[in-house]
């Protein structure tokens, strides 16, 4: 829902991107920004703290299609209304100068400084309606007034995020209130809490909460859409010989995994059913083998090396990577 004080807020010039971005584009900006001033990251930082949200609510807004087109329309509209003052019809800055600039005069940015806000008037022009804020709705024409909307966000690490965790929030006003959230939820995710915002001020429904979510990196594993990777080192007789080794994964037990003789640095490995659960399915865990190569011989070691090499057919495993060059 659009917010009165949207008229007041650039959230483009907030995650410091053009107008026109693309979606995708959006969300990099955001994560750039969030990692930077993420509480987190800034341990009793107020500044740091109070940056984080408000690049979180920027974000809340635009990367949402219909939010975003109520913000860009209001912006539009703002930046073309006079300033609805104290004033009178007649007087200046009254009613006569806001009628008067929405249909064809004045040029000034629309605020408002006393008596009924945004909502009454064009409530009462066009018989209310559901032009809401992020932050509240209003009235309909002799209905009760929503509550108002709220943003929140919280940060999860790897393991609660796959698995889903109830966490506390404090809601408007210090009340704290109980979030399920989901299995399997990703960085940056919003998850839309219905009822959950600002009690009405006059008997209506409660506003809704956007919880936006972010997900701490794991030291080991890292999410790709339903699936999970890992790196998985190998020495090189393993590669070479053929072996059977453990993998880790997100629950408690290793899985066994067999390499094939001669598997190469960078061959993935998959393990049905071991990557994340959600309500559109589960996915695998894909083990990318890593070639170790041995720092550092003994001497009889590096005599055994040699001997190996001298037995090896005579092979550049560079020659076509050259030929193609020259080609």
């Amino acid at each position: 829902m659009a917010s009165q004080d949207w008229f007041d807020k650039d959230f483009y010039k907030v995650l410091g991107v053009q107008k026109d971005i693309s979606p995708a584009d959006l969300k990099k900006a955001y994560r750039k920004l969030a990692r930077t001033y993420h509480p987190d990251s800034n341990p009793g930082d107020a500044a740091a703290e109070a940056k984080f949200k408000e690049i979180s609510e920027a974000h809340s807004v635009l990367a949402d299609p219909e939010q975003r087109k109520e913000y860009d329309q209001m912006r539009a509209m703002g930046a073309g209304a006079p300033r609805f003052t104290a004033g009178g019809a007649g007087q200046p800055g009254g009613f006569e100068d806001v009628f008067g600039g929405m249909f064809g005069q004045g040029n000034q940015r629309t605020t408002f400084s006393q008596g009924g806000g945004f909502d009454d008037i064009f409530g009462t022009m066009f018989g209310g309606g559901n032009f809401g804020q992020t932050t509240g709705g209003f009235r309909g024409a002799g209905g009760p007034t929503k509550g108002r909307d709220l943003t929140a966000s919280t940060s999860l690490d790897f393991v609660t995020a796959i698995n889903g965790e109830t966490v506390k929030l404090q809601a408007a006003g210090g009340k704290p209130i109980s979030v399920k959230i989901p299995a399997g939820v990703s960085d940056g995710q919003k998850i839309r809490l219905k009822g959950k915002g600002e009690p009405s001020p006059d008997g209506g429904p409660p506003g809704d909460l956007t919880l936006t979510v972010t997900v701490r990196k794991h030291p080991v594993f890292e999410r790709d859409g339903l699936n999970l990777r890992v790196d998985v080192p190998v020495t090189f007789v393993e590669a070479t010989l053929g072996a059977t080794i453990e993998v880790p994964t997100l629950a408690a037990d290793p899985v066994k995994l067999r390499v094939a003789p001669g598997t190469p640095s960078g061959r993935v490995l998959r393990v049905k059913g071991r990557g994340v659960t959600t309500a559109k399915g589960t996915g695998d865990l894909l083990a990318t083998v890593q070639v170790v190569v041995p720092a550092h011989l003994t001497a009889e070691a590096k005599k055994h090396l040699e001997a190996f090499a001298e037995a090896m057919p005579n092979e550049n495993p560079r020659a076509e990577l050259v030929a193609r060059a020259r080609s």
